[in-house]
């Protein structure tokens, strides 16, 4: 049996080694990938690289390393893991892989740049065990869920679930607007809240829930609507925006601004029994306009509480809307960009429809010209009710 030296050494023969000036050069375009064990990266790593330890990369490459083409630099100590994770990857069929001669240790001799990773403390450690759990998510992309920001437009139906899995999940900073107070009609779908806050602003509700739940996460609190005076300003701050809108002027609203913005929007609308979600991303899928071009009119737009909800209908879509979030800041999966998934609770069926982008949408056809910010509230609602959230 050949030892592991002569392992390293027969790799060595078929893959491609980079010297660390000759991967630093490539900072920015080419897929760092360090493959040493946990407390090994805990010490630091090469900027904007991806921790995938050797022991899970096969099993871990398709979901993690999507594009088989992409040029590919792993890393290790001293170079011999990374020459057989290479290997590993050439046999998978990606085709542009290199393993970096010398490793980091003469990687940090020669003075190159290194970043030491977020180190999480012994209480976040187990409160997300099971994340560190999961190769898709580890150390690395839990850093991440802290570090990142979402916005929650509404703290009804859909932003309550929304809002709990993502601050469960550990997402650094909950931006949440809604100018409205909690009423009993709310609780039999808007989780966040409860009997004794009837009458208390819903953000201030919604902060108090999530600060029980994880301390760790900052939830900031705009009481205030979602009007064409704020829509930039609001979602230029964040990463992600959940749209928890029960009207068509936030929704219209929300989509010319993420245009603008070029934040990613996850959508989810309620109705009786059903429910659909999907994923806006500013001009690298359909938007919303792509969908529906102008507001439809009042009498063909009753809200929430004109038509009623089933109860358990926005917990399901706004647990979707948390789980695309969330798929979008860790770049896992295949996020809903271009899918409509529409669920009946009746029949307990999913279905998915795909919907490109629009050459003639009004809003997003042409990058250099997003939509001019104007308010929709002539359109579809009662006046009063333009940012009730479902």
């Amino acid at each position: 049996m050949a030892t592991f030296k002569e392992l390293v050494a027969a790799a060595r023969e078929v893959i491609d080694e980079v010297t660390p000036e000759g991967a630093e050069a490539r900072l920015g375009s080419a897929v760092f990938v360090d493959v040493r064990e946990a407390d090994e990266h805990t010490t630091g790593a090469i900027p904007g690289s991806s921790h995938i330890p050797r022991g899970v990369l096969e099993s871990s490459a398709a979901s993690r390393l999507r594009d088989p083409s992409a040029e590919i630099i792993l890393y290790c100590a001293v170079g011999e893991r990374s020459a057989l994770a290479a290997l590993s990857l050439l046999e998978l069929g990606y085709t542009n892989v290199a393993s970096l001669a010398g490793g980091v240790e003469r990687w940090k001799r020669e003075g190159r740049r290194w970043d030491t990773p977020l180190t999480l403390r012994p209480d976040q450690r187990s409160r997300y065990s099971r994340h560190l759990l999961l190769p898709e998510v580890g150390e690395e992309g839990q850093g991440r869920l802290l570090d990142a920001r979402v916005m929650l437009v509404g703290a009804g139906g859909l932003g309550s679930p929304a809002a709990l899995y993502l601050a469960a999940a550990g997402v650094g900073t909950l931006g949440i607007v809604d100018h409205d107070v909690v009423d009993v009609s709310n609780l039999q779908r808007q989780v966040l809240h409860g009997t004794d806050r009837i009458g208390s602003p819903k953000v201030e509700s919604a902060r108090e829930t999530i600060r029980a739940l994880n301390p760790d996460v900052e939830v900031v609190a705009y009481k205030e609507r979602f009007s064409a005076d704020n829509a930039v300003e609001l979602v230029s701050g964040y990463d992600v925006v959940i749209d928890g809108a029960d009207n068509f002027p936030t929704r219209y609203l929300l989509n010319d601004a993420s245009l603008h913005a070029r934040t990613p929007v996850v959508h989810g609308s309620v109705f009786r029994f059903e429910g659909q979600a999907t994923v806006f991303s500013p001009y690298a899928g359909p938007c919303y306009r792509c969908l529906s071009a102008t507001p439809p009119p009042a009498e063909l737009a009753p809200s929430c509480a004109e038509a009623g909800v089933l109860g358990v209908v926005p917990g399901i879509i706004g647990s979707i809307q948390a789980l695309e979030a969330i798929k979008l800041i860790l770049h896992i999966g295949e996020p809903l960009i271009g899918t409509l998934l529409i669920f009946d609770a009746l029949d307990g069926e999913f279905r998915r429809l795909r919907f490109n982008r629009d050459p003639n949408c009004p809003a997003c056809a042409d990058e250099s010209a997003p939509p001019v910010i104007v308010e929709y509230d002539e359109y579809c609602v009662p006046a009063g009710s333009a940012s009730r959230p479902a």
